[in-house]
């Protein structure tokens, strides 16, 4: 009942700029922390940035001086503006939301379908 939907991947030259949006929909109370994480073939999902409905953000040290994590309560999204991007940033960028459903229901974790950030030389 709740979807995570992506949007923003694509190609792009190193020092360049991107920005990804991810939407949440269905059966909403309310939203919790969201995020961003990434993933590149046969490694481990990590960190990029979370922040809460609040606004209190979180970051991967590395990338703390280059990516902006931010959101917008009332349309239920969460963006992540990249700057400075380099080759090693290509990974599958996915989104993260923690949503209770209802009043009477418990926060839950989902993920988004993932969006390919391919940066290069």
């Amino acid at each position: 009942q709740v979807q995570l939907v992506e949007s923003g991947g694509g190609l792009v030259q190193a020092g360049g700029s991107l920005r990804l949006s991810c939407a949440a929909s269905g059966s909403i109370f309310t939203i919790g922390v969201m995020g961003w994480y990434r993933q590149a073939p046969g490694k481990q999902r990590t960190l990029v940035a979370t922040i809460t409905s609040g606004g209190t953000t979180n970051y991967a040290d590395s990338l703390k001086d280059r990516f902006t994590i931010s959101r917008d309560n009332a349309k239920n999204t969460v963006y992540l503006q990249m700057n400075s991007l380099k080759p090693e940033d290509t990974d599958v960028y996915y989104c993260n939301a923690f949503v209770q459903r209802s009043r009477w229901d418990i926060p839950r974790n989902y993920w988004g379908q993932g969006t390919l950030v391919t940066v290069s030389s």
